[in-house]
């Protein structure tokens, strides 16, 4: 279907469902979902290409001297939102492009769309899974989010234990609505943690559906009294909230281009070069896919998040885990992502991470049998094991040393987002936290 026919698609369906409001999204360098809202009497201004925003007042955009910049909204993402009623909204994600009409590299969905173009060069389309967590906390009387939880609810349990199953299934119902095909949706392993999951897509459609869902279990929660928060480790002593990454690469023909019958663990040598890849840059990328001081609180030994970097077909305590169907279904899994991420960002840092080891043939580690999480220091040392950075600062400079993690995010994004991630870093530095005035106040 041409443009043009989208168009009027797009502008009849507004008609017919009696659509007032039309948001336009965008996603800004740190992850964050931004938005600038029209009426229906501009829709077709914006499906032209002519609805413009002031860049310069968004983190990590342009300067002011620069600031005019375009929405091109991408026609595919057209859907009425299903919460609102009266007046009807719908929204449509956009691509930010500047005024001489070229695509600004600030832009996360236009770093992605580069580098999927360049594995598209090489014959290959990325598939991707995600496995979005995230905790479910009462409000106060304010209506602030706090940290009690609505349930002491387990991995897998059920009402009424499970107190936020209605919030869940409400979710459910509002994302199957909005197109989405739910896989899965249970309660995680700590109280109050919670998981949906929905089927794999391109990358790209991936992105924007972990934007679009955010956005969704945010908004169904607070309809039921409930705060809902992507934040990587909202509490101590339970586990954290991670968005593990299944991904496979396809050839343009469509056929699951890591599986080969008769390869070792019947994995083909792409799969093998792109898992070896992912290793190499793995220390590299983890600023992107663990962007936050908090990040780091979850990538610790004892709650099922992975911390060295090894890799596994028969147990999930490595950083990477080949779940055990094959055929269409071979995957990858990498277990260190957090819904904190920018999903743009991360997953073209992975992919650029997964091209460098097919274009150069790397190989990847030995895969770990034992359990990683019971090795010593000594055992890491001979298999030549190393760990994921400790903190965001490390992670940082891990980022600063890795050209092609560089070079996926782009000269503008990599800088600006290395300012970000410091300047969190130097302020979190200087925050005297509870645990330290517990420990010390009385002590010295």
């Amino acid at each position: 279907m041409s443009n043009n026919c989208k168009k009027e698609e797009i502008l009849k369906k507004a008609k017919e469902l009696e659509v007032e409001f039309i948001h336009l999204q965008f996603t800004d360098i740190m992850g964050v979902m931004k938005n600038v809202s029209i009426t229906i009497e501009q829709l077709e201004k914006a499906l032209n290409n002519e609805i413009m925003f002031d860049g310069s007042s968004i983190d990590g955009f342009v300067r002011i001297e620069e600031s005019d910049m375009y929405l091109r909204p991408d026609l595919s993402t057209f859907v009425v939102l299903p919460w609102s009623s009266h007046p009807k909204e719908a929204r449509l994600i956009c691509d930010i492009y500047k005024s001489d009409e070229t695509p600004f590299d600030g832009c996360p969905r236009n770093v992605l769309k580069k580098v999927l173009k360049e594995a598209a060069d090489l014959g290959y389309i990325l598939n991707v899974g995600p496995e979005c967590e995230f905790f479910l906390f009462h409000t106060d009387e304010k209506g602030e989010p706090s940290l009690d939880t609505h349930d002491n609810a387990g991995y897998f349990d059920l009402a009424p234990v499970d107190l936020g199953g209605n919030a869940r299934k409400d979710m459910t119902v509002v994302l199957k609505q909005m197109g989405y095909e739910i896989e899965a949706s249970h309660h995680e392993v700590a109280p109050g943690q919670h998981e949906i999951d929905f089927k794999y897509a391109d990358a790209l459609a991936t992105a924007d559906n972990i934007m679009t869902f955010k956005m969704v279990v945010r908004i169904i929660a607070q309809r039921h009294g409930l705060h809902a928060t992507f934040m990587p480790k909202p509490k101590f002593g339970i586990n954290g909230s991670g968005m593990h990454i299944n991904m496979s690469l396809a050839s343009l023909d469509g056929k699951n281009a890591f599986y080969d019958e008769d390869g070792y663990l019947k994995l083909s040598q792409t799969a093998y070069n792109f898992l070896g890849g992912v290793v190499k840059h793995a220390k590299g990328f983890a600023a992107v896919t663990n962007p936050t001081v908090n990040s780091y609180k979850r990538l610790v030994p004892g709650y099922e998040a992975p911390v060295l970097i090894a890799w596994s077909a028969s147990n999930r305590s490595p950083l990477i885990r080949i779940p055990a169907k094959r055929g269409n279904s071979t995957r990858i899994e990498l277990r260190n992502p957090d819904p904190s991420a920018n999903p743009y960002l991360a997953l073209a840092a992975i992919l650029k991470s997964g091209l460098d080891g097919i274009k150069n043939n790397i190989d990847p580690p030995e895969p770990v049998i034992s359990n990683v999480y019971h090795m010593d220091e000594l055992e890491m040392k001979e298999k030549g094991i190393e760990s994921l950075p400790s903190n965001l600062y490390e992670a940082v400079q891990a980022l600063s040393k890795d050209a092609v993690v560089k070079e996926a995010l782009g000269k503008h994004v990599s800088e600006k987002f290395v300012d970000a991630a410091l300047y969190e870093w130097y302020e979190y530095s200087k925050y005297i936290s509870e645990w330290e005035l517990d420990r010390y106040l009385r002590k010295f």
